[in-house]
Order: C-alpha cells, then sequence, then structure tokens
C-alpha cells in the first residue's frame, strides 16, 4: 500500500486510527447512557448550552441562576468541566461570534452538540425517575 493511503492517527491509540481505502472506520459514538451519570456541573453547564451558544462567564451565572446560586462554578471547575466535555464531544466551540463592538474577541463561545443533548436528556431522565423513587419511598407528596 502506498504511503499516501492513510491518514495519520488522530491520537495515538491504535483504534482510533482513521485509514482511506482500507475499509476501516471510527468507532462509533457511546451511546449517552454510558457516560450517565453526569456531576452536577457537567448536567448544569449543559443545561446552561441548551437553548444558546454562552461563553465562559456566561455560563457561569446561568448555572447560578439556574440553581438559585446554590452550585456557583469557579472558572478552575468550568474550564476543567469543558475541557473534558470537548473531548467527550459533548459540547464544541463556536465559530460564530457576536457583533464585536458588543463581544470581547478574547472569549470563547461553546455550544452543545447532538451527543451532549442526548445525555444531557437521559440524565434528566434519571434525575426525574430517581426523584420519584424518593417520593415513592419516603411517602412525600407527588410519588407514584
Amino acid at each position: 500500500m502506498c504511503s499516501f493511503c492513510y491518514f495519520t492517527p488522530i491520537d495515538n491509540r491504535p483504534e482510533r486510527a482513521q485509514y482511506i481505502r482500507s475499509g476501516y472506520s471510527m468507532p462509533k459514538p457511546a451511546p449517552a447512557a454510558s457516560l450517565l451519570p453526569l456531576t452536577p456541573p457537567v448536567f448544569h453547564i449543559l443545561l446552561a448550552l441548551a437553548d444558546e451558544e454562552r461563553h465562559g462567564y456566561g455560563i457561569m451565572q446561568d448555572v447560578a441562576r439556574q440553581t438559585n446560586d446554590a452550585l456557583q462554578i469557579g472558572p478552575g471547575t468550568l474550564y476543567g468541566c469543558l475541557k473534558r466535555m470537548l473531548a467527550a464531544g459533548l459540547v464544541e466551540e463556536s465559530d460564530e461570534r457576536p457583533d464585536t463592538e458588543l463581544d470581547d474577541e478574547r472569549r470563547r463561545y461553546y455550544r452543545m452538540t447532538d451527543l451532549g443533548r442526548s445525555v444531557v436528556r437521559a440524565e434528566a431522565h434519571r434525575l426525574a425517575d430517581a426523584v420519584t423513587a424518593a417520593r415513592t419511598r419516603l411517602g412525600l407528596a407527588g410519588g407514584k
């Protein structure tokens, strides 16, 4: 086989290498359920990105608003989570920018991917089932 017939691996793991013309393909993305449970910061970051793209500070503000200030994530937690979420394919950086006169060009904007949307929905269902079970077991109002 000639040297131009395949790409270099995307990363150092041989199972992730892409080849052209050899019939190999990338592994399918993991199903949403395999990424559960999410940590509270990851869950709320995804919720913050559910309706619009946001920059880091905007995400932090929305998470605080969602939780009535019960969860306030700092920059270290936020950007550590975003780095892992980017690697897992839950979010991606946006190339689109608001009007440059209204925004700082150094800001990075993030948006949720289709996988991220599937994962946050699966987590919301998992949490709802847990709340239903707790209400039932504890005899709280709203249990089935």
